[in-house]
Order: C-alpha cells, then sequence, then structure tokens
C-alpha cells in the first residue's frame, strides 16, 4: 500500500518509519517540501503522491509556546489537516489522524472516553479540538487517535528529559498532582501497524474506522503521575548501571511549576474502544518504558 506519512522527524512519525517501511510504499516528504504551517500549499502536493492511506502524526506540539503562537498551531493542528481530510474524502482514502488528551480539561479521576465532551484549557488543547472536528465534518473515512504523554529514546521529551537532569543533578523537584499514562511511541507505531495490516485494502481499512466510529484512544495500561514516572525512569537508569547522580525526586504540586499553559489534571484515557473494535490491549507502561531504556542506553542518548 502506498502510504503518506507526515512528521518523521518527531517521536511518532520517527517510530511508524522503519515498522511501515518493511511492508508498505512509504511517502515521506521533508518537511521543507510537505509543510502543514503552509496549508494552502498541500493540495497540489497530494495530487502528486496520490497516497492511497494517509497517516497524519506531525503536529505543531510546544504546549507552552501555542499560548503566543495561536494562529500558527491552528494552522498546523487544524487547518492542514482539514486540507488533508477534504482530499481524503474526494479520493475515498482513509485518513488516520493524532490528537491528545489535552483535549480535555482534565476533570475527575475517570478514564476520558472517546464520546466525552472536550474542553481544552489551553490553546495547544484548542488547536487539536479544532482538527478533530475539521476531520470530521470533512467526510474522509477517519480514524483519530488520541494519546497521552508521548515519549521516546530520542528527541525533546520527558525521558530524556530526566535521564539527561538525573545525571547532572542531586535533586528533582517533578508535578505529582497530574496522573495519566506514559506512552512510548513505539508502542503506539506497533499498534498502528497491527491496524492497519488487518486489512489488505483501503476500502477494508476505512471499514474498519468506521467500526470504531472514526475514533479511538490509544496509550500503554496503566496510570500514574508525572512524579511516578520520573522515579521509574531514574531507578530504572539505576538499575542499568547508569550513574546517575539523582538521590531524591520531590514530590511538588503543579502551582510550584509554573507555566504558561494549563495541564490537564486527569489525563486518563479509556482503551475499551480500541480492545473491543480491533482486538487491540496496549502493553503496561512500566513494560514499554523498560523497553525504551534500554534503547536509550543503548544510543548513548545522553553522557552516561
Amino acid at each position: 500500500m502506498r502510504i503518506l506519512l507526515t512528521g518523521t522527524g518527531g517521536q511518532v512519525g520517527g517510530a511508524l518509519l522503519p515498522i511501515l517501511g518493511q511492508s508498505h510504499e512509504l511517502l515521506a516528504p521533508p518537511r521543507a517540501e510537505f509543510d502543514l504551517s503552509k496549508p494552502d500549499t498541500l493540495g497540489p502536493m497530494l495530487d502528486r503522491l496520490n497516497p492511497e492511506l494517509i497517516i497524519n502524526p506531525a503536529a505543531y506540539t510546544a504546549v507552552d509556546r501555542a499560548e503566543d503562537e495561536f494562529e500558527l498551531a491552528l494552522r498546523v493542528n487544524a487547518e492542514s489537516p482539514a486540507v488533508l481530510g477534504h482530499w481524503a474524502a474526494r479520493q475515498g482514502v482513509p485518513f488516520v489522524h493524532f490528537s491528545t488528551d489535552y483535549v480535555f480539561d482534565g476533570s475527575g479521576a475517570e478514564p476520558w472516553h472517546e464520546d466525552d465532551s472536550c474542553n481544552p484549557l489551553s490553546s495547544y488543547g484548542r488547536s487539536k479540538w479544532e482538527g478533530e472536528k475539521a476531520i470530521l465534518s470533512s467526510g474522509a473515512p477517519h480514524l483519530i487517535i488520541r494519546t497521552s504523554w508521548v515519549y521516546a529514546a530520542r528527541g525533546n521529551n520527558f525521558l530524556c528529559t530526566i535521564s539527561r537532569l538525573a545525571c547532572e543533578r542531586e535533586e528533582l523537584r517533578i508535578v505529582a498532582d497530574q496522573f495519566g499514562c506514559p506512552t512510548s511511541a513505539s508502542s503506539i507505531a506497533d499498534a498502528v501497524s497491527m491496524l492497519i495490516s488487518r486489512k489488505p485494502s483501503s476500502a477494508r481499512i476505512a471499514q474498519d474506522f468506521a467500526a470504531a466510529e472514526g475514533m479511538v484512544h490509544l496509550t500503554n495500561t496503566g496510570v500514574t503521575s508525572w512524579h511516578g514516572f520520573a522515579t521509574a525512569i531514574v531507578d530504572g537508569l539505576r538499575a542499568k548501571g547508569v550513574p546517575v547522580k539523582a538521590t531524591s525526586i520531590h514530590a511538588i504540586g503543579s502551582q510550584e511549576f509554573p507555566a504558561k499553559a494549563v495541564r490537564p489534571a486527569n489525563s486518563r484515557l479509556d482503551l475499551s474502544r480500541l480492545e473491543r473494535a480491533f482486538g487491540l490491549v496496549p502493553p503496561p507502561w512500566q513494560l514499554a518504558l523498560e523497553r525504551e531504556l534500554d534503547l536509550l542506553v543503548r544510543l548513548g542518548q545522553r553522557a552516561f
């Protein structure tokens, strides 16, 4: 199958690239050629590439900066996905798009279901919600995948930041009143690969998407806080022989870690539709972290 994959320089796109490339013809144009900040330029590119499936993990993800760059975030996260969606609708091409727990306001303590009302607290969350709505109204055969707390052994993310800080500092202060599930990009890539490998054609994939009502939540399983995640990272590095300096990881409240954008306190996502529609149960976050730490150490991502 000929698949257009965006955002291959990012975490999820980078994880999807080698997996999908094993059995599909991948169209992965560089950002300079397929720039989601310029939605007006995408139509001719889509006509030229003529994919049979579109997978769009590319996004504007600078959560705090989006408070000052909402128009840019909106172009990347909503206007360009709308262009992709309308093209996919005209061609009858299935469209996989990624969204986020930030579309919810984080109230309560129960996992969020796909049909729960959205009420984003941040500009980033609003831009992603606008993208969801644009795709829903486009008429494209689509699957919107909401995920949360994504990390990888490469790039700019919580795992790499904590690994670096743990080797530099004796004490860390980490927020402990926000809860969700750390989700490795490789776990997402494995699940998406299984989703699209179930059926041999675009039409059959579109049928699967419709059976899932066009939207699923996809994370690793389990729940923790950012503090719990950081503690697991440091303990895991130490167990692998990395000479970490951090001996104290202090739990703090969100109010002690000021940020321009408000984060949801409850980012738990219900995964029952994922299992019901596709038979998929992702691995526990602890197992996914163990695998990613092994890769981090092998890569020498940080100066251990």
